[in-house]
């Protein structure tokens, strides 16, 4: 019987192939959990669609934030506050 290294070295390639035949077959024989799909087929306005519907927003807060997805940018906006170490904002006076 031939024992050298081309029967071991032929052995470990056949194992090291069926083992990766196995691992990529049960991987895609998996199924994905709907949640996982559900984000990844979500846009931002179902999202913001859910999360009101859920009791999360207030109709202000939803009409607001749909409007700024959509692009429309009309109605109040809040100031954004001044960063802890930027220096006040004084009027210029000449």
């Amino acid at each position: 019987m031939y024992w050298g290294w081309g029967f071991w070295g032929m052995s470990a390639i056949w194992w090291l192939f069926w083992v990766a035949v196995i691992v990529i077959f049960f991987s895609l024989a998996t199924p994905v959990p709907r949640s996982r799909i559900r984000q990844m087929r979500e846009t931002p306005l179902d999202i913001l669609r859910r999360r009101y519907a859920s009791g999360e927003l207030t109709s202000e807060e939803f009409d607001e934030r749909k409007r700024r997805l959509e692009g429309d940018g009309a109605g109040p906006t809040a100031p954004h506050p001044p960063a802890a170490n930027s220096p006040p904002s004084q009027p210029l006076h000449h």
